[in-house]
């Protein structure tokens, strides 16, 4: 039996169409009505609550921008302005995928937040039945800023909040006399706690290590086959590499902007300096099978890097549209 997992992130409230793919509900679209920031306060006027309420009755309803224009609060008209703007975004397409895919390929702004939470539900769907702790945290470097820290010789990934988190709790005398590990310590993954990773994976509090050999890179060199299976389509083969080889780069994606900029760098002929050697957390080799041209299929290389800070934010749209799928034979 498949056990459940992100269970904030709303998927129990969706439907999937007969490709899996998933599809908006009524009940999905109330959870962003009811966020905070929308709630009006008691002193709203009419306009506003008459709004909200009748968005928590019938969330699809159209709202005339006379309406938007009448709430007094101007922080408030905002509010409704961007987060009506999302809603229609999300029901202009058949499914939530293909309304992440028109934002990527589009560049449409929309906040951050909501984007998050968008690739979170759908890699709840991809990953729906898997029962490995190490790809299912892994898949949280897809919508969850990272801190990497040194620990024991190891790179370890924290969840950027819930490390910040933890780095706020006051160290206790008593465990620093006795050298004792304190409360709060972060809990890293392994086969000893894998298991407690469902029941508490909402809380994000479990760290990955990414120090190259491990299991957490190649974790999540496997969540990357699994996105662009079900986004594009694509079968594709994602090894991790432990050094970056003297060869030509024809073809790369950055993972993030650090990333990005690494590749720039190696693109143009230069070698990375011991400073940017350190910020490389992880490089991979794609390949994808089908090509017009074999003889002329390149080699991709995708590339993981954190800032001179060790923050880490993977941007799951590069995936999407950096490959050369004009070169593709077929591509869904």
């Amino acid at each position: 039996m498949s056990r459940d997992f992100w269970l904030s992130c709303g998927h129990h409230l969706l439907d999937r169409d007969t490709r899996g793919r998933l599809i908006v509900t009524d009940d999905f679209l109330k959870v962003y009505f009811a966020r905070p920031e929308l709630v009006p306060p008691e002193d709203a006027g009419a306009a506003e609550l008459e709004l909200w309420r009748g968005l928590l009755e019938e969330p699809r309803q159209f709202v005339a921008p006379a309406t938007i224009s009448s709430i007094d609060d101007l922080d408030a008209r905002e509010n409704w302005q961007l987060v009506l703007h999302w809603r229609d975004q999300l029901l202009q397409y058949a499914t939530l995928e293909e309304a992440y895919l028109d934002i990527v390929v589009n560049r449409r702004k929309f906040p951050h937040l909501f984007i998050n939470q968008l690739v979170q539900v759908i890699l709840r769907n991809v990953l729906d039945g898997s029962g490995d702790a190490f790809v299912l945290r892994a898949a949280e470097l897809f919508f969850r800023s990272q801190q990497l820290v040194s620990l024991n010789g190891c790179l370890i990934s924290a969840d950027e909040e819930s490390h910040a988190e933890l780095a706020s709790q006051p160290a206790s005398p008593l465990h620093a006399l006795l050298n004792l590990s304190a409360s709060g310590e972060m809990d890293v993954l392994n086969e000893h706690n894998a298991d407690s990773y469902w029941e508490r994976s909402d809380r994000f509090d479990l760290g990955l290590d990414l120090s190259a050999g491990r299991r957490g890179l190649a974790a999540l060199g496997e969540v990357i086959v699994l996105w662009l299976r079900h986004l594009l389509g694509l079968e594709a083969t994602v090894s991790p590499l432990t050094e970056v080889r003297e060869v030509p780069l024809t073809w790369y994606v950055g993972l993030d902007v650090e990333a990005t900029r690494l590749g720039d760098s190696l693109w143009a002929g230069k070698s990375l300096n011991e400073r940017a050697q350190r910020r490389l957390v992880g490089l991979y080799q794609l390949d994808i099978a089908k090509f017009t041209n074999p003889d002329a299929k390149p080699t991709i290389y995708l590339l993981l890097a954190m800032s001179d800070e060790m923050s880490l934010f993977l941007k799951p749209q590069n995936l999407l549209t950096g490959l050369p799928l004009h070169e593709l034979e077929t591509v869904q």
